[in-house]
């Protein structure tokens, strides 16, 4: 076996280890549920040799009573054991969905495919784990249980039952790598499907102003063939494993029957003997082998296939805060002391990005400068990477060439804190916490005073919703709207000392008057403003319009941008018609 462990069995074995006493005792429970299997064959054989046969009925069946009492013992012993199965399971998931849901909040945009883990692979992860301490700790204890009863009994036979066992083992275990591979593939086909799904239904605007439904129609198609393949392989795969079953299973009873009358003649085993040995085979040995073989080529294989994908999820690793320093402005210095008093520049060179190792690169070659002080809107179809450039530029997620300079700094080098006032994004989904009005609007900037608060609150519109909430003392909790979300953290990040504020699709769920105000009142603000556009607005009030499309992007005036691009001007043709006079 190799001493390197995959991400899944190191994340199993890590988790399981927190919970080592609840396996101990389940173990535990599970020797005494295998005693009856080590004694069925022992106490049938002598209730047929020493009672039955030898005329004394009422001694064989005292035996028999006694192999109902074992089977009471296992009973009471599986019930047993169920607290403590749970006390390994349900910690397991609890930690399981931690992790997936604490990636997904470091990921910059939407992931799709962390729906699929936290409903689907997360849960199945507790159902087979749960499923295998539950029957395969009890069928592994038997089938070792079995073997020592039939060596107690008849030795003379465990040639006839390791041969064939052994080698149905070496069998099954040469057809595990391909079952693990084709379960893997059907795993990762499920999430390209749901992936895919979401994707296309997220953008169902952008598909029809660019009239782009063939064509994800066709990659909808092709993800969904791809899964029905994966499929029909690993059922192909899964099929060769009844031979290893008969072989480790079946044959060694086929063995017993041939030889019995033989080994009965030469004295090598009595009548009931071969009665207990008929039984070991037959109610102990062959049954563990089939449930052996179809847990471990299903549910461990699956098991381990979710597990890791489960493991592949980022999880964000503490960084240790930097001594903090303040310019003459008030705003945070990066650790080298250095600061931006005028307000940075934003650099971005050879920047590429992609998602993955063999995914096609959301940004590749991308450049962009961007003055102090200049308001940029970002536009393009879905997909082309707005919110990975958004991110990019925050320091949220790293380039894998390229470079982006606020400045002359790199702010992914830099721990949240003083990232993120030095440029402050604001996503689509804005975030608020439990506490007053007061703490969530401070949140970025602790010194400020109530009449400043006050002041940009009345001047992004947010008066009333403050007034609702109780004013600056008020609790902000859980039943705010999307667009009252956004509000707050649009006057949170207004407030902030960030000399760059990037607003990604952080409007989308204010009406458009709302979004004019929040946007004008950006742009007057000190500082650079990129926003993310949803709507044709954004682009008329920016001084220049940057469109992404296959991983580069085009900057010009929005009027030069109409002559230069046929894409931005259905872009446009859309944001136009989509408007309620044009219905008019």
């Amino acid at each position: 076996m190799s001493r390197h462990r995959s991400p899944g069995q190191a994340l199993l074995v890590a988790q399981l280890a927190t919970t080592r006493p609840a396996l101990v005792r389940t173990l535990a429970w599970s020797a005494v549920e295998a005693l009856p299997a080590m004694l069925s064959g022992l106490l049938l054989s002598a209730a047929v040799d020493q009672g039955f046969l030898a005329g004394r009925p009422a001694l064989g069946c005292l035996w028999l009573g006694g192999l109902g009492a074992a089977a009471g013992l296992r009973a009471y012993a599986a019930r047993a054991a169920f607290p403590h199965v749970a006390a390994v399971v349900e910690p397991l998931r609890d930690a399981l969905v931690a992790r997936v849901v604490r990636g997904a909040l470091t990921r910059p945009e939407a992931d799709p495919a962390a729906v699929a883990r936290l409903t689907e692979q997360v849960e199945s992860a507790r159902q087979l784990t749960a499923t295998l301490l539950r029957t395969l700790r009890g069928v592994g204890v038997t089938l070792v249980a079995a073997l020592i009863g039939l060596a107690l009994l008849a030795p003379v036979t465990l040639p006839l039952t390791l041969t064939p066992l052994l080698l149905g083992g070496l069998l099954f275990v040469r057809l595990l790598k391909p079952l693990l591979a084709r379960r893997r593939a059907v795993v990762l086909a499920d999430e390209l499907v749901a992936a895919e799904t979401t994707r296309a239904f997220e953008s169902l605007r952008d598909i029809t102003a660019c009239g782009a439904q063939q064509r994800v129609g066709d990659a909808l198609t092709a993800a969904v063939r791809s899964q029905g393949a994966a499929v029909r392989a690993l059922g192909r795969a899964s099929a060769l494993r009844s031979l290893a079953v008969a072989l480790a299973g079946r044959v060694p009873v086929l063995a017993l029957v041939v030889s019995a009358p033989w080994l009965v003649r030469g004295h090598w085993l009595s009548v009931g003997q071969v009665l207990g040995v008929a039984a070991y085979l037959l109610q102990q040995l062959e049954p563990a082998v089939r449930t052996l073989a179809g847990m471990v080529g299903g549910w461990v294989l699956e098991l381990a296939v979710v597990l890791d994908r489960l493991a592949s999820v980022p999880v964000p690793v503490p960084m240790p805060a930097p001594t903090i320093g303040r310019s003459r402005s008030g705003r945070a210095l990066p650790p080298d002391g250095t600061g931006h008093a005028d307000g940075p520049a934003v650099h971005v060179r050879g920047l590429r990005y992609a998602h993955g190792p063999a995914a096609q690169p959301v940004l590749d070659g991308f450049e962009l400068e961007l003055a102090p002080g200049e308001h940029l809107a970002v536009v393009g179809p879905s997909g082309t990477g707005k919110s990975t450039l958004a991110a990019l530029l925050a320091g949220l997620i790293e380039p894998q060439l390229g470079e982006v300079l606020v400045g002359d700094v790199r702010l992914h080098d830099l721990p949240g804190p003083v990232r993120a006032r030095e440029l402050a994004l604001v996503p689509q989904e804005a975030y608020v916490f439990t506490g007053t009005v007061r703490e969530n609007l401070r949140w970025l900037d602790p010194e400020l005073g109530d009449d400043r608060i006050g002041e940009v609150v009345t001047l992004l519109g947010a008066t009333e919703l403050v007034g609702r909430l109780g004013g600056l003392d008020g609790t902000v909790g859980g039943g705010l709207s999307a667009g009252e979300r956004q509000l707050l953290a649009l006057v949170r990040t207004y407030l902030s000392p960030a000399p760059v504020v990037v607003l990604d699709e952080a409007t989308c769920h204010l009406d458009a008057a709302a979004e004019a105000r929040v946007e004008e009142a950006f742009a007057r603000r000190p500082g650079s403003l990129v926003v993310i556009a949803h709507r044709i607005g954004s682009a008329l009030r920016a001084d220049r319009v940057l469109l992404l499309d296959s991983g580069r992007g085009l900057t010009a005036r929005h009027g030069d941008l109409q002559v230069l691009s046929p894409l931005y001007r259905e872009l446009v043709g859309h944001w136009l018609g989509s408007l309620p006079q044009a219905a008019a």
